[in-house]
């Protein structure tokens, strides 16, 4: 088991420029201390330098993060695009493994908005739409009933309204 009945575990997955570190930031920046954000991009690209393959040393490396975060008492923020057949079953056993509430989010957002996010994003020069093209998912949902879709009409205010709401965290808590 891991974390305590107190602690929220939070899972933002969705294609490239879908949203989802930016949601992250938005819950961190209305709550205040105590977030942990485990960003699959910050481990896979930056600390390991590894291209996302199925079985990749980032796979375990998130689970491991989120799990140590949790132990010692931070809500945790896992985010990327994290797909499902490749990342379901770490995040299927950090689920089960989590004693506080959990919560899982898919960001749906059509490939022609994720090209039009990426284009204002400060590294739009590092890869374009032909490498957008390759990693678009659409609806990558994981197994099970227990992740909740939101779609592209949604603000990002409102987005992260939705999920402090849903998950219990309180703004200005820490």
């Amino acid at each position: 088991m891991t974390g305590t009945p107190d602690t929220r575990l939070i899972v933002l997955r969705g294609n490239s420029a879908s949203g989802k570190s930016s949601v992250a930031q938005g819950i961190r920046d209305r709550h205040g201390r105590g977030i942990a954000v485990v960003g699959q991009d910050n481990l896979r690209r930056v600390v390991l330098r590894e291209q996302d393959v199925p079985g990749g040393a980032n796979i375990g490396l998130i689970g491991s993060v989120a799990r140590y975060a949790l132990d010692h008492g931070f809500h945790v923020i896992v985010e990327g695009i994290l797909y499902a057949d490749r990342y379901g079953p770490m995040l299927d056993a950090l689920r089960r493994a989590h004693r506080g509430r959990t919560h899982f989010y898919y960001l749906d957002v059509p490939f022609e908005e994720t090209l039009r996010r990426h284009a204002a994003k400060p590294q739009a020069a590092e890869y374009g739409e032909e490498r957008m093209r390759e990693w678009y998912r659409p609806l990558d949902l994981l197994s099970g009933d227990w992740e909740s879709i939101v779609g592209a009409e949604q603000s990002l205010e409102d987005t992260v309204t939705r999920v402090m709401d849903e998950t219990g965290l309180r703004a200005g808590a820490a």
